[in-house]
């Protein structure tokens, strides 16, 4: 039975962090007993950070760690980064050609970009046309499936549009339409209880020392209805106890609902348990990419190795693309 060919991959704007690991890496995981490529796209990186690129090669290293560190493994997916496979820049040009501006205009997380990231100036060629990038990326190597939450639902659906107006325009079928995997991304709230992200400057990266991840759980907001410790909290709008739900166990679990709730524990404690809960699931991706760190030649040779299998793939599709367009 043929194996299912998966492909995704993250933008190496900084080090991953464990909102990265839960809603991305732990799913990757699974499919790497199919026809699995993980990639590092550095080209997407530069659409938005194009003025601070010193820092892309030195994060596309730190990502390959937190890739490998977090347990995806060379020898049954390939992981590559994005720009040393020249194919996807060439696609993505061709298929340019044929992407309406409508369709770039349209996409919903266009303006909602712009209008987050008002610091930076994205009114540009290239991050317009990232779906496109995009679309190169999934069409280069006819993946089956591809695993997205449901709001990268419409980047996949123009991926799909674009093959489906490439094969009619020019009368072969040279390009599969991808399906979505959906997953069930779990949201992680960061150290202020917004959404952990870099730019939110709340996160905990896979790279965090043991010490560094106790100082920032103490760190984070709780119940701000609680105002004393004789105070009864609500777990259920703590983000503390959301992370005791992930990384406590269930009996525990339901200790610190009833002694919350009872205010028999104080946000302190709660926070020290789930710290060590928490440094717990982390030890092992915290030694594995130390002791990486020390093998960067090992690291670049999976990435070479990994690049290399990927361009063996796209040079195909791509000679393929270029013929029916008359190239």
């Amino acid at each position: 039975m043929a194996k299912t060919r998966i492909l995704s991959g993250t933008r190496p704007t900084s080090q991953l962090h464990l909102g990265n690991l839960l809603g991305a890496l732990e799913n990757w995981k699974k499919f790497q007993d199919e026809d699995a490529f993980f990639m590092i796209a550095d080209w997407h990186a530069l659409t938005t950070e194009y003025e601070s690129h010193a820092k892309i090669k030195e994060n596309v290293f730190e990502v390959a760690l937190d890739y490998l560190a977090s347990g995806l493994d060379p020898a049954r997916a390939t992981i590559f980064v994005q720009s040393h496979v020249h194919q996807h820049a060439e696609l993505a040009l061709l298929l340019s050609m044929m992407t309406p501006l409508s369709w770039l205009e349209r996409n919903p997380t266009y303006k909602d970009q712009i209008d987050e990231l008002k610091e930076k100036e994205l009114h540009t060629h290239g991050f317009l046309g990232y779906p496109v990038l995009q679309a190169a990326d999934i069409l280069l190597y006819q993946a089956d499936t591809v695993p997205v939450g449901e709001d990268q639902l419409p980047h996949l659906e123009l991926a799909r549009e674009i093959a489906r107006r490439f094969n009619h325009l020019y009368g072969k079928k040279v390009f599969k339409e991808p399906e979505a995997l959906l997953s069930k991304v779990k949201k992680l709230p960061g150290l202020d209880g917004r959404k952990m992200s870099k730019s939110y400057g709340n996160a905990i990266y896979l790279s965090d020392s043991p010490q560094e991840v106790d100082k920032k759980v103490m760190q984070m907001v709780t119940d701000p209805a609680r105002k004393r410790r004789e105070d009864k909290g609500n777990p259920d709008v703590c983000p503390v106890y959301f992370y005791h739900k992930i990384f406590n166990t269930p009996e525990n679990v339901k200790v610190v609902d009833l002694e919350c709730r009872s205010a028999a524990r104080g946000c302190v404690d709660c926070k020290r348990e789930m710290s060590k809960c928490l440094q717990t699931f982390m030890a092992p991706i915290y030694e594995k990419r130390l002791e990486l760190k020390s093998k960067k030649d090992y690291v670049l040779d999976v990435l070479k190795n990994g690049a290399k299998k990927a361009a063996e793939i796209a040079e195909k599709t791509l000679q393929e693309a270029k013929s029916a367009a008359g190239l």
